[in-house]
This record gives C-alpha cells, sequence and structure tokens, in this order.
C-alpha cells in the first residue's frame, strides 16, 4: 500500500514537472493564478543566473577556481581549442558575459515562441505555464553552451547589445514605478474616501514630502562628491537638466488641465519619479572616467608612478543599490497588477484583469493549487514580459561588469558610454512620464479614464 502511494506521489511530481500546469504549491499555500506562478518562476530562472554571475565575482573566488585541477588543468590557453574551454571564459567578467548571453538566449526563445498567445487554450500558453522541468534543462543546456563561445569579437559584440538591452531596462524600471505611484495613489485616496479619514491623506503628504526631500539631498550629495569648482562641468551640467525636469514635470502634474484629465495624477507620483531620476543620475556620474570627479574610480599603476588608467569594482555603493532596486523591480514585473490604463498599454497588459465568479469558485476548490484564470484572455502579453526578462538579463551583466570597456577581459574600465547612456535614460524616462499626464489633452478622442 505504501508502495503504491509512494509511486503515485512520484507520477503527480512527475506532472506537475512535465504537464500543462504548473501545480507546485502545497496545500499550506494560498490558491494562486497560473500567471502569476509562471511570472515567478520564470524570474527564479533569471536570480539563478544573477546568483551565477555573484559566485563568480566573488573576491577571492577567482584565485581559488584557478587552483582547481578540474577547472584550469594548468591551461593559459585564451581561446577554445579541441573540445576543452578556455579556462577564463570560465572565470570572472567572461563568466558574467556568458551566463548573460544564456539567461538572455533563454527568454529570447520564449519571446518568440508566445507572440500573439490570446487565451490558455492556445496550445503554446501550455508551454508557457508547464513542463518547468524541459525549461529546466534548456536553461542548463544554453549555459553550458555559453561558455564554448571563444572571445573574438563575441565581447565586443555582446557589450553593445547590452548596451541597448540595459537602456531600454532602465526605462522599463521608470514605467514600473510610474505604475507603482499610480496605484499606490489610487488606492490611497479610495481608502481616504471610504473611511472619511485625513490619515490617509497624511500619508500620502508624507511620503511625497519624503521622496521629494530624499531627492533634494542626493543633489546635494552629488554636487558635493561628484564636483569641484572649476571642474567636473559635465556632471554639473547632468545634475542641473535633470533637476530642472524634474522640478517642471511635477508642475504639469498638478496643472489644473492635467487634474481635470487625469483625477488622480498628483505630487506622489512626480515625487517617485523625481527620486528615480536622481538614482539614474547617480548611476552615471559613478561611470565618468575622471578620478577628480568620480569617488569609486580606483587607480590603476603600470610601473608604479605612471597612473595607466582608472577601474572600478562591481561590488560598489551604486551598483550593489542598483542590483536591489533591479530585483524589487523584476519581482514587481512578476506580480504586478494595475489599474492605471496607460500604463497598461506602454506594458502591453491586456485589459483582462477581472477576476469572474468562475474564478473565484476555482480559488476555493483548489486549495493550495494553481487555477486557470486566462481561459478567456491572458491577464499579461507572454511575448513582452520575457522581453522584460531579456532586457533584465543584459542590464544585470553591465551592473555586473560595470560597462567595462570591451577588450579589457580582465579590467573594468569607466566609460564615457556607460554616462551618455544613463543620463539619456533618464531623460527619455521623464519623457514617458510626461506623455502619461499629457496625453489626454493632447489626445481628447481616445478613452483614458
Amino acid at each position: 500500500m505504501g508502495a503504491c502511494l509512494g509511486a503515485c506521489s512520484l507520477l503527480s511530481c512527475a506532472s506537475c514537472l512535465c504537464g500543462s500546469a504548473p501545480c507546485m504549491l502545497c496545500s499550506c499555500c494560498p490558491s494562486s493564478a497560473t500567471s502569476t506562478v509562471s511570472r515567478l518562476l520564470f524570474t527564479v530562472f533569471l536570480f539563478l543566473g544573477v546568483l551565477v554571475c555573484t559566485i563568480m565575482l566573488l573576491p577571492g573566488v577567482e584565485s581559488k577556481l584557478y587552483k582547481l585541477p578540474w577547472v584550469c588543468e594548468g591551461s593559459e590557453t585564451t581561446i577554445v581549442t579541441q573540445g576543452h574551454i578556455d579556462c577564463g571564459s570560465l572565470l570572472g567578467h567572461r563568466a558574467v558575459y556568458r551566463m548573460c548571453f544564456a539567461m538572455a538566449a533563454f527568454f529570447f526563445l520564449f519571446s518568440l515562441l508566445m507572440i500573439c498567445v490570446r487565451s490558455s487554450r492556445d496550445p503554446r500558453a501550455a508551454i508557457q505555464n508547464g513542463f518547468w522541468f524541459f525549461k529546466f534543462l534548456i536553461f542548463v543546456s544554453l549555459t553550458v553552451g555559453a561558455f564554448y563561445i571563444p572571445d573574438g569579437s563575441f565581447t565586443d559584440i555582446w557589450f553593445y547589445c547590452g548596451v541597448v538591452g540595459s537602456f531600454i531596462f532602465i526605462l522599463i524600471q521608470l514605467l514600473l514605478f510610474i505604475d507603482f505611484a499610480h496605484c499606490w495613489n489610487q488606492r490611497w485616496l479610495s481608502k481616504a474616501e471610504e473611511c472619511d479619514s485625513r490619515a490617509w491623506y497624511a500619508g500620502l503628504f508624507f511620503f511625497t514630502l519624503l521622496f521629494y526631500t530624499l531627492s533634494l539631498v542626493a543633489v546635494a550629495l552629488m554636487f558635493t562628491y561628484y564636483t569641484h569648482p572649476g571642474a567636473c562641468h559635465e556632471g554639473k551640467v547632468f545634475i542641473s537638466l535633470n533637476l530642472t525636469f524634474c522640478v517642471c514635470v511635477s508642475i504639469v502634474a498638478v496643472l489644473p488641465k492635467v487634474q481635470d484629465a487625469q483625477p488622480n495624477s498628483g505630487l506622489l507620483q512626480a515625487s517617485v519619479i523625481t527620486l528615480y531620476t536622481m538614482f539614474v543620475t547617480w548611476l552615471a556620474l559613478s561611470n565618468v572616467p575622471d578620478q577628480e570627479c568620480n569617488p569609486h574610480l580606483l587607480t590603476r599603476f603600470s610601473n608604479g608612478t605612471v597612473p595607466e588608467g582608472y577601474e572600478t569594482h562591481w561590488w560598489d555603493a551604486p551598483s550593489i543599490v542598483g542590483l536591489i532596486v533591479f530585483i524589487l523591480c523584476t519581482i514587481f514585473i512578476s506580480l504586478r497588477s494595475s489599474d492605471h490604463p496607460q500604463v497598461n498599454s506602454l506594458m502591453q497588459t491586456e485589459e483582462c484583469m477581472q477576476v469572474t465568479q468562475q474564478q473565484q469558485q476555482q480559488m476555493v476548490v483548489s486549495e493550495g493549487r494553481t487555477f486557470d484564470n486566462e481561459q478567456d484572455c491572458v491577464s499579461y502579453s507572454y511575448s513582452f514580459f520575457h522581453c522584460c526578462l531579456l532586457f533584465a538579463s543584459l542590464h544585470v551583466m553591465m551592473t555586473f561588469t560595470n560597462w567595462y570597456r570591451p577588450g579589457e577581459a580582465r579590467k573594468m574600465i569607466s566609460t564615457w558610454t556607460a554616462v551618455w547612456v544613463k543620463v539619456c535614460a533618464s531623460w527619455a524616462g521623464l519623457l514617458l512620464y510626461l506623455w502619461t499626464l499629457v496625453a489626454p489633452l493632447l489626445l481628447p478622442q481616445r478613452d483614458f479614464s
């Protein structure tokens, strides 16, 4: 009898791993929608890759791996020959490039496969929401194959792919912050009206004031540490311009015509965007290749006296904070459920967000398992979700390598490319936020209610 029960349990686990529904939740877990569980599991794949990248870049790991005979076997080769993997490609920055290439290839494959999936009745939806064991095998296979890629022009080409992908993901992060701020503001205003309490208004005012205060403190610190009298003119221009732009969008957010078109628009959203813009500006200044204007730079010496260049480590403060923001935004991508129509349109989220009575019954019956909430229409664009994770993979790669210069295989050199990409991303993000404010005024024929 026990053997039969054990066999049934194994068959059940096998069906969960290889079947068409993610039934991996335990009985004590709350019932969850298939769409949410699938997004979380795909995010786990991304975080596994991030973990590998982190391990490969930990101080001391590279030197210890070189001592292992099964890793390098005493070889100093720099190319892949006779089926052997270049030892250097397994370590450090090269490992990050190859690991992130495997992640990007994995999500690119699924983004192509899931184009135009409209409901769970599409056979491809079963692939999206199940077969996790086979997905893991594909992920591992792509990872192993990536380490067989010879250096050649791979580093140069993949560097520029990473620049573009990271630029796009910075914009996606800003869209997520806009989404979060809109939902936050709308929910607290609704609770204030329902409860007829001023405490909710006081809370909104407090956080708005807090975010603006933090933004002003950030501006002061950036002027203190990243600029000097008579020098660092680029940094002064970037900080001043972004501060001016943030003031402008904050004014636009409370204009009477904008308030009439979008009653939920307000200073809370503008304060969140202002703080994020200052954060991106800080990231940009941390890559300025001038030691006088960048306290994060460390001088490398070629002969003990003559400076050969400047380098940074990925575990400096901007990179660590950037990685934390990345993790939070990635989790939010997996769990997001926006009530803001313009953000939904920009994020390619379908307007099939309501839980029907039948789905509520499924939640009760499932008891710790998933239920299909996409029989009529999908709650998010499968293809666009994988594109977001693809750009997230590229953003992680650039963050861990600190946007180092191609060709410097074992050095992380700050470049103006990183500075301009991040600054331009902050400007483009402000334009996107401005569009969410003025779109109802410029396109009155469209319904933005």
